[in-house]
């Protein structure tokens, strides 16, 4: 086994036994080893760590800047064992991380979505069930997508309609009451599913027609099959740009804050509710979606400056 293969194996037992969340670097790890390999070197170079964070040549300069990171975090570890090992300089690729704008999907957009998900085939027809409802689920509850697809039956009360969240990004569990018509649209999907694949002991909510848990990776590609066929991304083999299915996040909360401005709802003293229940560790997270849409943050203005004129 190549030496990197095999440091980078350690390193990745070592971070997932800490409790780390591996999914970025373990893909990136195992491309940057094939792409050492390829170039037939057995030590990290500055030299080899920067062409393969700059190898996509058409990404972000975030992205290459995230990816030589992740890299570096790497090579430090390893430089302790291997004296060979240099350790890319920490401003090589400086760039500050800005988040991209959300899109905020209209009602009808949501409609067009889910009925067109419905509609996808596969031998079996649980495909278009799955999918449509979790991309529902999605829009309704303001979930990350892993924590929809990470869901198991256990986590998923159909009586009483409330969703345990597990393994969250910030490694913090919560609780998530959704609407009698979510429930219904749960409990329906799990009686489609076990129809379909019967005396699966697979513990996962969502499953495949082959009895496993719906990947990341799978919901997304089927999102964008999905939204080229609704308009809201142009035809082409590449995913291309346009909306994403974490803009259904965007839209909930959105959609949530818009509701509370205009109903006159001190939006102040519910923040910290409304970060609660997306998960947000701080409430610095939610305010972001304040500065982020044009709508919110020119009715966030206002009542400002309705509050100043009483106060004065």
């Amino acid at each position: 086994m190549n030496d990197l293969r095999e440091a980078s194996q350690k390193y990745l037992e070592l971070r997932r036994n800490l409790g780390f969340q591996l999914r970025g670097p373990k893909s990136a790890l195992r491309s940057f080893v094939a792409f050492a390999e390829r170039e037939g070197a057995s030590s990290i170079t500055t030299d080899l760590a920067l062409r393969w964070a700059k190898e996509p040549a058409d990404a972000q300069p975030a992205t290459w800047a995230l990816r030589l990171q992740m890299i570096r975090r790497f090579a430090i570890w390893l430089s302790a064992t291997d004296q060979r090992t240099e350790v890319p300089p920490v401003d090589l690729l400086p760039h500050r991380y800005r988040r991209q704008r959300p899109y905020i999907y209209s009602d009808g957009e949501i409609h067009k979505l889910i009925q067109t998900a419905s509609q996808l085939p596969s031998p079996r027809g649980l495909k278009g069930c799955t999918y449509s409802t979790i991309f529902g689920l999605l829009s309704v509850t303001g979930m990350r997508v892993n924590e929809a697809l990470t869901l198991d039956r256990k986590d998923v009360d159909l009586a009483k309609g409330i969703l345990k969240i597990r393994r969250t990004k910030f490694g913090k569990s919560r609780l998530i009451p959704v609407h009698e018509s979510t429930r219904q649209a749960l409990t329906d999907y799990a009686r489609k599913r076990d129809q379909t694949v019967r005396g699966s002991a697979h513990a996962a909510f969502f499953l495949s027609e082959r009895g496993t848990r719906v990947t990341e990776w799978a919901a997304r590609y089927n999102f964008v099959k999905v939204s080229r066929e609704v308009g809201l991304r142009p035809p082409g083999r590449s995913h291309g740009h346009g909306p994403r299915l974490h803009d259904m996040r965007h839209r909930f909360a959105a959609c949530i804050l818009l509701n509370w401005y205009r109903r006159g709802i001190d939006v102040e003293r519910e923040l910290p509710r409304l970060a609660t229940y997306l998960g947000h560790v701080h409430v610095n997270d939610t305010y972001w979606y304040i500065e982020a849409i044009p709508e919110l943050l020119d009715l966030a203005t206002r009542r400002l400056e309705e509050n100043r004129e009483v106060e004065s």
